[in-house]
């Protein structure tokens, strides 16, 4: 393959499909806003699905150590009532399809795995604009550009790349998490610790929940979901951490307080989180020369399948790249085919099995017979 690939954004999607294309012999160069691996945190923890995930993996010739990542006994899951009472509890007994791993060590093992060189960082885009005959240029933050003959855009929510495909836009979910972090929770937060138990633990009323998880370290990380206009966030001020935590509290006031302590006792301060998506079904039509993957292409509000479908994206484009070399058009026809149903797919399916938190099915009980079919079903 001659052809040029350029690839934007060096987030799990991107950088699995530069992996790919390097284990089938392909350069491809990622760059990246960010100044250095080490910028910022990565996130929490992920769970890596047999079904997408892992299958991204295994095309990235990373199944060994992926598995040297995997955080064990994670898989377990329990369903709380807002009093603390345990609903629904699940153990991890090694047999699930869902191992979880901390999101920061499954991107530094795929940056191990490529070339010197492969990601340019500190590169910010600001524009891009279609030049002649399937090539696109693309203008960096600090005034250089690049032409290339293979543009891939997996750029995330805010993609700079997608305009030359598509005039949509992400758009506000209703919905907001704030996040928190326990640090050596079984030793000084023994109560909260007990709550969350071994997994991950969710308390969901209508409007409102708390969904932790049990990380690397012993540490919790909560995601406390509100379901509020950005005007009601705005009123809130975030740059006085105490005045803050104490107002997301005031929402769960009467709840158990081994589950409010997940907020009030957080050894960091609360960080709010805009939940955007865009329209389910997200498609263009085909234009040369370039394509998205990963939430630049179907952003969808957090349903378990985000990072995962990503990753497949990423992993199927470069196989279908791999299949076609002397005919790009070919290779990211038959990538789009299956991407746009797949998504759409994804959402569709993890909607209805979520309900949505300002919904009055956000509850427990709800939730447990959501789980319930999932498990008797073949």
């Amino acid at each position: 393959m001659t052809t040029d690939v350029t690839i934007i954004g060096a987030g799990l999607g991107g950088l699995t499909l530069a992996r790919v294309l390097h284990v089938h012999g392909i350069p491809a160069t990622v760059y990246e806003a960010e100044p250095s691996p080490a910028a910022r945190s990565q996130g929490g923890m992920l769970d890596i699905h047999d079904y997408n995930g892992q299958l991204a993996l295994e095309a990235a010739d990373l199944m060994d150590e992926f598995r040297g990542l995997i955080l064990e006994g994670r898989q377990a899951m329990r369903v709380l009532d807002p009093d603390g009472t345990v609903l629904y509890e699940q153990a991890d007994d090694g047999t699930g399809g869902r191992p979880e791993v901390q999101r920061g060590e499954l991107r530094e093992i795929l940056l191990d795995s490529l070339p010197v060189g492969t990601v340019q960082w500190g590169h910010k885009v600001s524009s891009t604009r279609t030049l002649s005959e399937g090539r696109h240029e693309v203008t960096f933050a600090d005034g250089s550009t690049l032409a290339t003959s293979l543009l891939v855009g997996a750029d995330g929510a805010w993609s700079r790349v997608r305009p030359l495909l598509s005039t949509a836009a992400p758009e506000y979910t209703g919905k907001s998490v704030v996040d928190t972090y326990l640090f050596d929770a079984d030793t000084r937060h023994p109560a909260a610790a007990k709550a969350v138990g071994g997994g991950s633990m969710i308390a969901p009323t209508p409007g409102r929940e708390i969904f932790a998880h049990r990380e690397r370290d012993d540490t919790l990380h909560a995601y406390v979901g509100l379901s509020e206009p950005q005007d009601w966030f705005a009123a809130i001020d975030f740059t006085d951490p105490a005045a803050a935590t104490a107002r997301i509290a005031q929402e769960f006031a009467g709840w158990a307080p081994e589950l409010t302590a997940l907020i009030t006792d957080s050894d960091t301060a609360p960080v709010l989180r805009p939940l955007y998506a865009l329209p389910t079904g997200h498609r263009w039509d085909r234009v040369p020369g370039v394509t998205l993957l990963g939430d630049a292409a179907h952003l969808a509000a957090p349903n378990g399948e985000g990072a995962n479908l990503a990753m497949l994206d990423g992993a199927e484009l470069g196989k279908a790249l791999a299949a076609h070399p002397d005919d790009i058009e070919a290779a990211l026809t038959e990538y789009e085919q299956a991407m746009f149903p797949r998504s759409a797919e994804a959402a569709l399916f993890q909607g209805a099995e979520a309900h949505g938190t300002d919904s009055d099915t956000n509850t427990a009980h709800a939730l447990i017979s959501a789980f319930t079919r999932q498990e008797q079903s073949p």
